[in-house]
């Protein structure tokens, strides 16, 4: 655990932030290379450059790291789309994106045997596989969902190696999206966590609340809104801190999170955003998991983190 020192009323401020998993992004994205006006076609030609293949979210993969292929490995493929992620130790990297809906695809050659398919949730892979695979995934589902302008419905252009797209109508310049979330661990007086199922989870399912920031409002008022929305809980503005921040394209997510007091306990559903709440202490978590009446989120999650760092270690498999 890191050091902390107390606030009034007992409430600890972390010195550090949470190591959370993509966090650690391991290569540069370059941004200065994606105006060269034939980037991509050019690292196309070299034999150095490797590629991630994309289909929907799921990723390729070589055993157990993602699959970098070289450009002639992937010269059978039907790609949508090449997208440029970014260098790492001299070495370019691009994104093939194919179609969402085609048949997954023999891949050719790849440097190791055990070729499979993967989604991000359970890629456990390195920093340089992790953090290439989400910005690819994050760029590719941009570029799914927004195809038109939103100024006048043209069809727009990909331009920058993937990262703008421009309307031909009026001359607009398009860049990605990304949506700022807030999710939180909330705890009371005694240190129950508040953990809480959406209501197309299984029923097993608990995680800590979480929900989009709405515009004009900060993070610590995010965090306060949707707690009282969502479960009616009134949390201490003062105790709102900041705990790290991951990026979760789905659909286009930076996920900010926080740990925050709550002042009252009493639970009041928002019937269409949460089917159950409770306050549990430690030993009730455990417990819980232990039985299989609950499941904490995927290991790769923030939310595990923060349900983590309160409990003083791992929890479940």
């Amino acid at each position: 655990m890191s050091s902390a020192r107390l606030r009034p009323g007992g409430y600890r401020r972390a010195v550090h932030p949470l190591d959370l998993l993509f966090l650690r992004a391991a290569h540069d994205r370059a941004a200065h290379r994606r105006a060269e006006p034939r980037l991509v076609d050019d690292l196309l030609k070299e034999p150095g450059t490797r590629i991630l293949v994309l289909q929907g979210d799921q990723v390729a993969t070589a055993g157990p790291r993602v699959a970098f292929l070289a450009p002639d490995d992937v010269a059978h493929l039907a790609v949508g789309a090449h997208l440029f992620l970014g260098e790492a130790d001299g070495v370019p990297y691009l994104a093939a994106v194919l179609a969402r809906t085609a048949p997954e695809p023999a891949l050719g050659s790849v440097p190791e045997p055990g070729t499979g398919w993967a989604g991000l949730r359970t890629l456990d892979v390195p920093d340089l596989d992790q953090g290439l695979a989400v910005e690819a995934i994050a760029l590719a589902r941009w570029h799914e969902t927004h195809t038109h302008c939103p100024r006048c419905g043209t069809p727009t252009e990909v331009a920058q190696a993937g990262w703008v797209r421009i309307c031909p109508e009026d001359g607009s310049h398009h860049f990605p999206r990304t949506d700022p979330a807030v999710i939180m661990a909330i705890t009371d007086a005694d240190d129950r966590l508040l953990l809480a199922r959406g209501p197309a989870w299984g029923t097993d399912r608990r995680s800590v609340l979480a929900g989009f920031v709405e515009p004009g409002e900060s993070l610590e008022q995010a965090v306060v809104r949707e707690t009282a929305e969502e479960v009616g809980v009134v949390v201490d503005p003062a105790t709102v801190e900041y705990r790290g921040s991951q990026p979760w394209p789905f659909p286009a997510s930076l996920m900010l999170g926080f740990r925050a007091r709550a002042t009252t306990t009493a639970l009041v559903r928002q019937e269409d955003e949460i089917a159950e709440a409770d306050w549990f202490t430690r030993a009730e978590l455990g417990a819980a998991i232990a039985e299989g009446r609950l499941s904490p989120p995927g290991r790769s999650s923030i939310a595990r983190a923060l349900i983590e760092e309160w409990h003083g270690g791992r929890v479940g498999d």
